[in-house]
């Protein structure tokens, strides 16, 4: 299709979907977080679906990365969650600038995140006792606040949220070509919003694709099982290379459950894990190569009574951590992810503790989220008819998936996509990211680099690897 007929089409699509809004007023940002930075905000309904003459409005805050020279389009970076704001991507700005030059880069807070309309937002003000985050009694009038207008917190759904990025992508309607780039939570949220219909964009990057809404195999409930999963995988290439295994001296699982066994009768040793939970915390290690990397060698100098690859490893945890950066707005929100999580991605609300004891006892990785999901205390809203469904068309897609990815599984993007295939969208690329855990952008960066590039010049993109 010639460029100039496809924005003709795009320019049909756009009138019957009512795609319209006024540019933002950015003006230079206060923070002073990033010099240079251009800040704005933007009215939406609360509730898009009740909206109307008097009817209550939100707003989204904006932080735009001008371009270096001329403009050649723009980028919204969609961030995950629920719960994390566009400060997720902060740190991440030189990779993004090399993968992007010359494009605006536009990134918004998610409603009820970062400097956008909070759940409480007397508690989650930027003067309150815990800033942007809870702390201490916030907690509980917060969740008081929230469940005695039930109806106020259902406002910041999934569907809201999905509307509010088409509000906010329609404010860049122009000649320049416009690309979306969502992580995670992200790639559920740009889905939900091309249900909705057409989006005037070029073209769409999914990094860590969401599995299938309502597959029961990866639903937020079987996390650990997810994270065994990929756990196992490793420990398998450990007992395939002849380095790791003439290391260990015998297959990776036997020495682990040795190790967990140890634990059990050493409340001493097991007092060093963090939390007191090795599964837990070797669960942890997977989203982070190169703490992955020291799984051998964790386990067998924990079999041998020693501390000092454990310290090593957290050290390396508290460098990846700390690469993300922190920012006034880098708190995630609680109740946000408490509500959309229950809501729309948790298949079996009626586990109890007792259950997850049951299924995690067998498990050599786990993840805290099931037991975080049953904690309850939140207002759920009721799944609307786009639970569960695709949209029938998409601008052209890129997928980077991790192959080690402990979050959102590749097994899980590969249905996902063969599913988006089946409902009639075309043109979507799936590129794994070979070795590669969550975040790609993050944990990849060259990979996410080179492939963006060729994707934004369509050129075929290829899978890529992490190096040995």
């Amino acid at each position: 299709m010639t460029l100039p007929y496809r924005w003709t089409l795009l320019c049909t699509l756009l009138a019957s979907t009512g795609l319209h809004a006024a540019p933002l007023d950015y003006a230079a940002c206060t923070d002073n977080i990033l010099p240079g930075s251009l800040c704005a905000m933007h009215a939406v309904p609360a509730s898009h679906e009740a909206q109307g003459q008097g009817a209550e409005t939100l707003q989204l805050f904006v932080r735009k990365i001008p371009a270096k020279g001329p403009s050649k389009g723009s980028v919204w970076l969609v961030a995950g969650g629920p719960g994390e704001s566009g400060a997720s991507f902060y740190a991440l700005l030189p990779t993004l600038r090399r993968t992007f030059p010359g494009f605006d880069l536009l990134i918004p807070d998610h409603r009820g995140t970062g400097y956008s309309s909070r759940l409480c937002p007397a508690e989650e003000a930027a003067g309150s006792p815990g800033g942007l985050a809870l702390a201490g009694a916030e907690w509980a009038s917060c969740f008081k606040e929230l469940n005695t207008a039930p109806a106020r917190a259902r406002q910041y759904s999934i569907s809201n949220a999905a509307r509010d990025l088409r509000s906010l992508v329609g404010t860049t309607q122009g000649k320049s070509p416009v690309y979306v780039y969502g992580v995670s939570y992200g790639t559920q949220l740009v889905l939900r919003s091309l249900q909705l219909g057409a989006l005037p964009v070029r073209g769409v990057i999914l990094d860590s694709l969401v599995p299938p809404q309502n597959d029961l195999r990866w639903d937020l409930s079987q996390r650990s099982q997810v994270v065994n999963d990929v756990g196992l995988q490793v420990l398998a290439q450990c007992d395939a290379d002849a380095a790791c295994q003439a290391l260990l001296g015998e297959p990776a699982q036997t020495l682990y459950r040795r190790v967990l066994d140890k634990l059990r009768q050493e409340p001493a040793l097991l007092a060093t894990i963090p939390g007191k939970n090795l599964k837990q915390f070797i669960g942890g290690m997977l989203d982070v190569p190169a703490a992955r990397e020291r799984i051998p060698y964790l386990l067998q100098d924990l079999d041998h009574g020693g501390g000092t690859e454990l310290a090593a490893v957290r050290s390396l945890l508290n460098q990846a951590a700390s690469s993300l950066g922190s920012y006034p707005q880098s708190s995630i929100s609680i109740p946000l992810v408490g509500m959309i999580s229950n809501s729309e991605n948790n298949l079996r609300p009626g586990l109890t503790t007792a259950d997850v004891d049951r299924e995690e006892a067998t498990l050599l990785m786990t993840s805290p989220l099931p037991r975080i999901l049953l904690g309850g205390g939140l207002p759920t809203y009721f799944q609307d008819r786009y639970f569960g469904q695709l949209p029938a068309s998409v601008p052209p897609v890129l997928v980077l998936q991790g192959s080690l990815d402990p979050k959102t599984p590749y097994a899980g993007a590969q249905a996902q996509v063969a599913a988006l295939r089946q409902a009639g969208a075309g043109n979507i690329t799936l590129a794994a990211i070979v070795r590669a855990p969550h975040f790609i952008l993050w944990t990849a960066p060259a990979c996410f680099e080179q492939s963006v590039q060729r994707f934004i010049a369509d050129k075929p993109v290829q899978d890529c690897a992490l190096p040995l």
